[in-house]
């Protein structure tokens, strides 16, 4: 019954809208390694990345609601390859006994953390499911700061996300409590306190690019950044206006990735960069991508200061040379549609301010 009521809340966002009904189905999952104990699940509406080793399932993001069983079932076949990867022959005379080459192992640690990159239904969507399979970590320090944190895995996001899942805008309702984020943060960095799976994991907000309340997540041994949908491979970048959404904040967030990517090579390798949908990818294809963004929006820019309606900057056509593999004029975010939201959100259509004598 929560998770009805979920898919209903989630349904009313703008964004949904916006993204079509077509975008909401997910498909068929499958799972790919990115790097280290990282791997990536696609097919349930968005890129879910999952840290998998000994100290358990770490998840970024987790997809559409009616998804949810199977990305679950995803992460059960991925712990269980860890633990026949981790199977090994000891050379003691202890490990040739019949006991020890029965290669007896203990059960695969549960889904500890869940990290929400913003506050869309494909990426919060299986939070009540998933939350509700894993078990965080409780102990003397930390036991009262969840009624239940024996019981379920902790969300972590920044402020803005728990801020529009409990207060939404008006025509939207309230998330389930068990959808909502355990911890938030609000500065412009979230370290956790600990290493995870031997490496050390980094929150890092983006203001005002897709959304308000936008994270990326940066997996330091492993050299991973997730992006969240501040980055894609296969459309221009979405922009929710309703929650926060801005080009310029697109832009800050795709200069913020490559910042924190180092290249093995002339921005080939190094840092990998896994894009709310699409491709794996490493910082020449983000460089792109930033360049295509930036020089759409100086061209609108410079179309609004010349005065030029919506329609007469549509007409323009100010993406042509990038519409080949980003644009589209039918489904869930148009050519249009993107436009438009670069218009708006530099200010186009506003009258110009008043000159001093």
């Amino acid at each position: 019954m929560r998770t009805s009521v979920f898919v209903a809340v989630l349904g009313a966002a703008a964004i949904v809208t916006a993204m079509g009904a077509a975008a909401q189905q997910g498909g068929e999952i499958r799972t790919l390694p990115i790097r280290g104990n990282l791997h990536l699940i696609q097919g349930a509406g968005t890129n879910i990345v999952v840290s998998i080793g000994r100290d358990g399932v770490l998840m970024v993001d987790t997809g559409l609601p009616q998804m949810s069983d199977q990305v679950i079932a995803a992460v059960r076949r991925l712990q269980q390859d860890l633990d026949l990867r981790d199977q090994s022959i000891g050379f003691g005379a202890e490990t040739r006994s019949s006991v020890a080459t029965r290669h007896v192992q203990a059960p695969p640690k549960p889904i500890r953390y869940i990290i929400n990159t913003h506050a869309h239904p494909e990426t919060i969507g299986g939070n009540i499911k998933v939350r509700q399979s894993g078990r965080t970590f409780t102990g003397g320090n930390v036991a009262g700061n969840i009624a239940d944190a024996g019981t379920g895995a902790a969300i972590l996001a920044h402020e803005n996300v728990a801020q529009l899942m409990s207060t939404p805008a008006a025509g939207e309702q309230r998330a389930p409590t068990d959808a909502l984020p355990t911890d938030t943060y609000f500065n412009d960095v979230m370290k956790m306190s600990h290493f995870f799976n031997g490496e050390g994991v980094q929150l890092i907000h983006v203001p005002a690019a897709h959304t308000n309340g936008d994270s990326l997540v940066h997996f330091r041994g492993t050299d991973v950044i997730a992006a969240g949908d501040i980055y894609s491979t296969i459309t221009y970048p979405v922009i929710d206006r309703q929650h926060g959404g801005t080009i310029n904040g697109i832009v800050a967030g795709l200069n913020k990735i490559l910042a924190l990517s180092m290249a093995e090579f002339r921005t080939e390798g190094g840092t990998l960069v896994v894009p709310g949908r699409g491709r794996l990818s490493d910082s020449a294809d983000v460089a792109y991508y930033r360049d295509m963004v930036t020089i759409i929006r100086d061209r609108v820019q410079a179309m609004i200061e010349k005065g030029m309606t919506l329609e007469q900057v549509r007409a323009a056509r100010p993406t042509v040379d990038y519409d080949p593999r980003y644009g589209a004029t039918t489904g869930p975010w148009t050519t249009d549609m993107f436009i438009e939201a670069v218009y708006v959100t530099l200010g186009g259509g506003k009258p110009a301010p008043a000159r001093s004598r």
